[in-house]
């Protein structure tokens, strides 16, 4: 396979994503190129931290997450009273 034919399966693959999984994906390219990717860090968290991690992303997969724009209209509320 040359250069040019992966860059182009990659796009296919890229271009199909739906707009969560696709902003998913720049975040972890972006984190990549920039060499802030640490499996390390995963291998240093506690079993408990992990299974946490994991039941969220899970939770958010199946839909039972709150959209990031709800979460802060709801901390704005509370606080801008303050």
């Amino acid at each position: 396979m040359t250069v040019s034919d992966l860059k182009l399966k990659i796009f296919r693959k890229i271009d199909s994503l739906e707009k969560n999984r696709l902003e998913e994906l720049y975040g972890l390219s972006v984190n990549y190129i920039n060499g802030h990717k640490d499996l390390r860090d995963w291998e240093r968290l506690t079993e408990e931290q992990k299974n946490g991690i994991i039941d969220s992303i899970e939770e958010i997969d199946s839909g039972r997450g709150v959209p990031h724009e709800q979460v802060m209209s709801k901390i704005h509320k509370k606080y801008s009273h303050a």
